[in-house]
C-alpha cells in the first residue's frame, strides 16, 4: 500500500489521539470521574467503543483505559494489535482514531454541549433538539429498528458516509440525489477550509433529517464517527453479537452492510486516519481529488480507496460526473441496487417517501380538511383491462386556486392470470409507497382517507394528475409483475362520479375487514415463512399465520401469500403445518423442521401462541417488545416509539437487545402491534388479560381495536386496568395500580 496513505494516517491518529488525552485530563479535572458519559437512545453504551473493545463505558473514568488502548494500537507489537487481516499498522491507526473521536463525542455529551446549530437548517423526522437549526445526534435505537426493515429487504440497499465538501453546490446536489434515487441512506459531516457539504445542500434548499435519508452530523470530520457507531450497532442489535467480538463485528459489516466512504475536496490527516478506520469495516473510500490508490482487495470486498478527480472529467455536466461518481462507489462497494425507471418530471425514489409538502410551498392538496381523496384496486377480467390506460376522469386542478383542494378518486384496476381477490389489499395498500416515491408529493392514509399533497415545485417541473397513473402502472408491472398482466388507472375528479365510486369502494373495504376478521390458523393448511431479516440476524426466522402477523409489522400472512406467487424462491415459503404436536400453544411438527432448517439448527421448536414456552424469536425489527413482569403475574408491552422508562427498568432500545439477534428467550417477545388483537395473543399464557402495563401510544393509537378485544376476552373494561407510564414506571408501581383496579392478572394462574 502507499507509504504516503500510511504516513497521512498515522500522522492523523497521533493527532486526535493527544487530542482526546487533552480533552479527557481536562474531564476528569472538571467533571470528576464518575460524571456519566452516555449517547441519548442508544442501547449500546458508546458502540465503537464497545464493539472494538467490549468495554461498557458509562463514566468519564471509563474512558481512562480506552485510552490506553488507543496507545497501545499506535505502539503495539503484531500480536496485541486488533484482528487486522494484513493492512497492519495503517489499518490500526484507523481504529484508535475512531475510538479517540467516540470518545470526545462522549465527553462533550458529557459537558452538555448540544449538537451544532446551523441557523436555516431544518431537519425533519430526527431525534435532534426541537428547534430549528440542530444537527443530529448519534442515530437513536428507534430509528435504527425503523430503518431495519428496510436494509434487510433490499429498500435501502446500504448508507453512504460523505465527508467534506463537494466543488460546486451543484455537484453537492447531483451527488445526493444520485443516491437518493438508489435508496441509499446519507451521512454528512466534516468540512474543506471551514465549508461542509451540509453548506451547500442547504443553500439549495435540500431538505434533510430521517425522513429524506440525509442526516447531517456535523461539520467536523469527528462527526464521522456516528455512522461508524451505526454500523456497529446494527451488528449488535441485527447479528446477535456481543461487545469485543470485533472479528465478528467486523467481517459482519463487510458482507452485510453495504456502506461506503466519500471523501470530497483535500484530505487531510484526520480524514486519512478516519478514513483507514472505515476501511476496517469493509467500507472502501472513493476521492474526488487526486490521491494515492489502493487497489488490491482483501479488508474491503474490492478496491480499498479509489481515486475520481472531478476536474479531471472533461465534457461533462456536473450532473453527468455526479451520475458517474456515485456508479462508481456503488460498484466498489458492491451494492445490489434495484432502480424502477418511473417516468414522471421529479426524482423517483423511496428516498422521497418521508418528504413533507408544507401548506407555504403546496400548489394543491386531495383529502384532508377541504376534499375527500380515496384509493381502490380491484381485479377484473384480462378482457376488461386496456394495459396503460391512464385517465383523467373530470377536471384537471389547473383552475383551482393556488394553495387549494379538490377531490380525488384514484382507481386502479388489474388483471393477471395469477392475479387472486386475496391479493387486493396487499397491492392496494402499495400505492402509499409507490405515490411518495415522487419528490414534492406527499401521500399520507390509504383507502378512503388518504390526503395528498403536490408542491408548487413539482408543478412548476409539469407534474399533473395524470403522472399519478404513470408511477402506479410502471410499479405494479416492476414489483408485481408475476401477478400483475395489465394495468389501468382512472383519476376522478367528476363530482357525481366521484361519490358513486367511493360507495363501491367502501362496500369493498367493509367486505375485507370480514373476510380478513373470519380469516382463523385453523381454516389453512399451510403458514408461511418470513427470512427477510436473516441478512442481518443469520438464526432468525418468523412463523407468518392468518391470526399472527410478522415481528414488523409489516408483513401478514396474505402478504407472504402473495409474495410466494411473485417470487416462488424468495423469503416468504409456505409451511404445511402438518400434525399438532400441542394444539393449545401452537407446536405443529412440520413448522418444527422447517424452524430447524431456516434457524440452521440454533432452534428446534417454536411456540405460535406462546410468550413462556419455546417462543418465537426476534431480529430487531418488531413493532413492540413484550417482558414478563413476575411480581405482577403478568406481561409488559412497550411501543418502539416510546422512549419512557418501563417497569422492567429498562427502555425500549435496552430492551432490544435482549429481545433481538434471533434469541429464543422465554417471557421475552418482539411481535408486531396487530398481534396484541388477536384471538391467539398469548392464548397459552392467558391472551389479552395477562397484559398489565402497555405504552400509551399503543392505547391511543388502537383504541377501539383494544376495546373490541376486551370485550372478546369478557372484561370490556380490561384497557383501563393496564398500566402505563402515565401512572407506573416501577413494577411496585403497577402492581398497586392493579391491586387498585382489580386486574384479572392478580386471580390468574401463576406464571412462574
Amino acid at each position: 500500500m502507499s507509504r504516503y496513505i500510511a504516513t497521512r494516517a498515522l500522522r492523523g491518529a497521533n493527532l486526535i489521539v493527544k487530542e482526546f488525552d487533552a480533552q479527557l485530563q481536562k474531564a476528569l479535572a472538571e467533571l470528576g470521574p464518575d460524571k456519566e458519559v452516555q449517547f441519548t437512545n442508544t442501547a449500546y453504551y458508546l458502540p465503537t467503543i464497545l464493539g472494538y473493545t467490549g468495554m461498557s463505558v458509562e463514566t468519564i473514568g471509563g474512558l481512562k483505559p480506552v485510552l490506553d488502548h488507543c496507545r497501545g494500537l499506535l505502539h503495539s507489537p503484531p500480536e496485541n494489535r486488533t484482528w487486522l487481516p494484513y493492512l497492519g499498522e495503517t489499518l490500526d491507526a484507523g481504529v484508535a482514531t475512531l475510538l479517540a473521536e467516540e470518545g470526545i463525542m462522549a465527553i462533550r455529551f458529557a459537558n452538555g454541549q448540544e449538537p451544532q446549530r446551523m441557523p436555516g437548517l431544518e431537519l425533519t423526522g430526527t431525534s435532534a433538539p426541537s428547534d430549528t437549526g440542530y444537527m443530529n445526534g448519534p442515530i437513536d435505537d428507534i430509528q435504527l429498528r425503523s430503518w431495519g426493515i428496510q436494509l434487510v429487504d433490499g429498500r435501502m440497499p446500504g448508507f453512504a458516509a460523505i465527508i467534506g465538501k463537494a466543488k460546486t453546490n451543484e455537484a453537492a446536489v447531483e451527488i445526493v440525489r444520485q443516491l437518493q434515487r438508489r435508496n441509499i441512506l446519507i451521512f454528512l459531516s466534516g468540512n474543506v477550509n471551514g465549508r461542509s457539504i451540509i453548506h451547500q445542500l442547504m443553500e439549495e434548499g435540500v431538505e434533510m433529517g430521517y425522513d429524506t435519508y440525509i442526516v447531517p452530523f456535523g461539520l467536523d470530520t469527528i462527526s464521522t464517527v456516528y455512522p461508524m457507531g451505526f454500523a456497529t450497532r446494527s451488528a449488535l442489535t441485527f447479528g446477535g453479537m456481543k461487545g469485543g467480538q470485533t472479528r465478528e463485528i467486523l467481517l459482519y459489516n463487510k458482507y452485510r452492510v453495504f456502506a461506503f466512504a466519500l471523501a470530497l475536496g483535500e484530505v487531510d490527516d484526520l480524514k486519512y486516519a478516519t478514513a483507514a478506520g472505515a476501511i476496517t469495516y469493509g467500507f472502501p473510500v472513493i476521492a474526488d481529488t487526486v490521491i494515492p490508490e489502493i487497489r488490491p482487495t482483501g479488508i474491503t470486498q474490492y478496491e480499498h480507496v479509489i481515486s475520481m478527480p472531478w476536474d479531471d472529467i472533461e465534457g461533462q455536466t456536473d450532473a453527468e460526473k455526479a451520475a458517474r461518481f456515485v456508479q462508481q462507489a456503488i460498484e466498489v462497494r458492491g451494492v445490489k441496487i434495484k432502480i424502477t425507471e418511473v417516468p414522471v418530471p421529479v426524482p423517483y425514489g423511496s428516498a422521497f417517501e418521508g418528504e413533507r409538502v408544507r401548506k407555504a410551498d403546496m400548489r394543491v392538496e386531495f383529502g384532508g380538511k377541504y376534499s375527500r381523496c380515496f384509493e381502490y384496486l380491484r381485479m377484473v377480467g384480462l378482457d376488461d383491462v386496456e394495459d396503460h390506460k391512464i385517465e383523467v376522469i373530470g377536471p384537471g386542478f389547473e383552475d383551482v386556486e393556488e394553495g387549494g383542494a379538490i377531490d380525488l378518486g384514484i382507481l386502479v384496476e388489474v388483471a393477471g392470470r395469477k392475479m387472486q381477490e386475496d391479493f387486493e389489499p396487499v397491492l392496494e395498500r402499495q400505492i402509499h409507497y409507490f405515490i411518495n416515491g415522487a419528490s414534492g408529493i406527499q401521500h399520507i392514509g390509504q383507502r378512503d382517507i388518504a390526503w395528498i399533497r403536490i408542491s408548487k415545485g413539482a408543478t412548476d417541473k409539469g407534474f399533473d394528475l395524470k403522472h399519478f397513473g404513470e408511477i402506479l402502472y410502471a410499479r405494479f408491472h416492476g414489483d408485481f409483475g408475476a401477478i400483475v398482466d395489465k394495468v389501468q388507472v382512472k383519476l376522478i375528479t367528476e363530482p357525481e362520479l366521484h361519490a358513486e365510486w367511493l360507495e363501491k369502494a367502501r362496500t369493498a373495504f367493509d367486505y375485507r375487514n370480514q373476510r380478513l376478521a373470519e380469516m382463523t390458523d385453523e381454516a389453512v393448511g399451510e403458514f408461511y415463512s418470513c427470512t427477510l431479516c436473516q441478512s442481518f440476524a443469520p438464526d432468525h426466522i418468523c412463523v407468518v399465520s392468518p391470526e399472527r402477523l410478522g415481528l414488523c409489522g409489516a408483513y401478514n400472512w396474505l402478504d407472504c401469500k402473495a409474495s410466494f406467487q411473485i417470487n416462488p424462491t424468495g423469503p416468504n415459503q409456505p409451511i404445511p403445518k402438518g400434525n399438532a404436536i400441542d394444539a393449545w400453544t401452537g407446536v405443529f411438527d412440520n413448522v418444527n423442521e422447517f424452524v430447524q432448517q431456516g434457524s440452521h439448527g440454533a432452534v428446534d421448536t417454536v411456540t405460535m401462541y406462546s410468550i413462556m414456552e419455546y417462543p418465537m424469536t426476534s431480529c430487531g425489527c418488531f413493532e413492540c417488545i413484550m417482558m414478563i413482569l413476575p411480581m405482577c403475574n403478568g406481561f409488559m408491552i412497550v411501543s418502539r416509539e416510546d422512549p419512557s422508562m418501563t417497569p422492567a427498568g429498562m427502555t425500549f432500545s435496552t430492551l432490544a437487545g435482549m429481545a433481538g439477534g434471533g434469541l429464543q428467550t422465554p417471557g421475552v417477545l418482539g411481535i408486531g402491534k396487530y398481534f396484541i388483537i388477536s384471538n391467539k395473543f398469548i392464548r397459552a399464557d392467558g391472551g389479552l388479560k395477562r397484559i398489565v402495563w402497555m405504552s400509551s401510544f399503543l392505547k391511543e393509537t388502537m383504541a377501539e381495536e383494544l376495546k373490541e378485544a376486551a370485550i372478546r376476552a369478557g372484561d370490556p373494561d380490561l384497557i383501563d386496568k393496564i398500566a402505563d407510564e402515565r401512572v407506573a414506571t416501577t413494577e411496585d408501581e403497577v402492581l398497586a395500580f392493579l391491586e387498585e383496579s382489580g386486574h384479572p392478572a392478580l386471580t390468574m394462574e401463576p406464571l412462574m
